[in-house]
């Protein structure tokens, strides 16, 4: 009672799970790790592990994933994912700059964010980000394809439990991923509200912080030529394009972690004066 009171009529954000916080004395930036949909902050440990041990890291579970509240009447939209990983970053008391790396989903977490608090956000590093244009009508194209792909999904959870479970035993997704029969309805309703009926796309058009998106050759879930004219509409965005799929894992990890440390380079530099 007192939880719907606080956070449902009240609109207080939830804060969230941190899974992974690394805190050196001196850091002068910070990472902020944002995972994909059925997954959790542990997504991220592969990276984690191959970054510098003086770097400011945290992770963070997202609403109604791994250790993170999951309540039942929520929307599970960008804006109340963002406003929860705003919430926990001020109760952290981060005072450096933050670099956002977000994956799938957590992408367009940190694109809602970089648009509702630009002044926090340093960089963004976009992994696979599923943006799809909401005005393309015509029928067959390559964003409403996915989209009814994903409705499908929404209508048919059951059959969506079972191939999430075939995915996990041949691991041809993260480690980290979990769907199941207690946390299906929190998959369901973030697809819906967050990459079905998405704005994202129409968001990093506007973006004003350097972001690098990252996209997979074998990756089946992105619309390439939506990158080609982010980046030729927005000199802010960068794509680098790997020869990898979808998910965080195998040969994804290595040029994502010298991304990352470029961008760290950029960030340290000493300010002309």
């Amino acid at each position: 009672m007192l939880d719907t009171l606080t956070h449902r009529w009240l609109k207080i954000p939830y804060t969230l799970n941190v899974r992974h916080n690394q805190r050196p004395k001196k850091s002068k930036v910070t990472l902020l790790f944002i995972h994909g949909i059925g997954n959790s902050g542990a997504a991220w440990n592969d990276v984690i592990d191959k970054l510098p041990s003086d770097i400011r890291i945290i992770t963070i579970d997202l609403l109604g994933f791994g250790e993170s509240p999951s309540p039942k009447w929520a929307v599970y939209s960008a804006k109340t994912q963002a406003r929860s990983v705003l919430a926990t970053l001020l109760k952290l008391r981060i005072t450096t700059p933050i670099i956002v790396v977000g994956h799938s989903l957590g992408s367009l977490v940190a694109i809602e964010m970089a648009t509702r608090y630009p002044l926090i956000i340093n960089k963004l590093i976009l992994c696979s980000p599923p943006l799809y244009d909401d005005s393309e009508s015509r029928l067959p194209s390559a964003d409403n394809l996915r989209r009814q792909l994903y409705i499908a999904a929404t209508q048919h959870p059951d059959q969506f439990l079972r191939m999430a479970a075939f995915g996990v035993k041949y691991r041809l997704v993260n480690s980290a991923f979990n769907v199941t029969a207690e946390n299906i309805d929190s998959y369901v309703a973030t697809l819906s509200s967050m990459i079905i009926n998405q704005t994202s796309l129409h968001d990093a058009y506007k973006l004003n912080v350097p972001t690098t998106i990252i996209k997979g050759t074998l990756d089946p879930f992105i619309v390439a030529k939506n990158f080609r004219k982010l980046s030729k509409s927005n000199s802010n965005i960068k794509v680098k394009t790997i020869i990898a799929g979808h998910e965080v894992r195998g040969s994804y990890i290595r040029p994502l972690v010298a991304t990352i440390k470029n961008q760290l380079q950029e960030v340290s530099k000493p300010t002309k004066k």
